[in-house]
């Protein structure tokens, strides 16, 4: 059983879900050479999210997006946590509803998604900076 871990950097993002599969994985190389394991994602951050959902469909992200915006609403008068602006207390509260980590299967040197299924950055402020991912990864090599 060999273990390996190492930190992913993605880019900056806009408000939104955003397909980050590819990027991902062109962060961790090691994924190929795993026959059988797990590959841990967990995101450094407490205004956005990691999740798995569509893949194929640009619709379903921006549907996403319109439906978390309406479910936590800015400028909400009762949050107290308001010094970062009004997208931060929603930001944080979506954070919590979707989670900060996905744990995936890993079967022959690739992620053991199914045919339309991605992993996404779930970015809930307006102006965010870059986003830190630390993937640990458990395997048979």
């Amino acid at each position: 059983m060999i273990w390996h871990q190492n930190t992913i950097e993605l880019g900056p993002l806009p408000r939104g879900f955003h397909l980050v599969t590819n990027e991902i994985l062109a962060q961790a190389p090691e994924l190929t050479n795993c026959e059988v394991g797990l590959l841990n994602l967990f995101l450094q951050h407490t205004s956005a999210s990691l999740a798995i959902n569509e893949n194929a469909d640009p619709d379903v992200r921006r549907d996403l997006e319109r439906h978390f915006s309406v479910m936590v609403p800015e400028n909400t008068p009762y949050y107290e946590h308001n010094v970062e602006g009004p997208d931060d207390m929603p930001a944080h509260i979506k954070s919590v509803m979707i989670g900060p980590s996905l744990t995936i299967p890993i079967s022959h040197g690739q992620l053991a998604l199914g045919t339309w299924q991605g992993l996404y950055l779930c970015e809930h402020r307006d102006n965010a900076g870059g986003r830190k991912i630390v993937a640990t990864l458990q395997g048979r090599w």
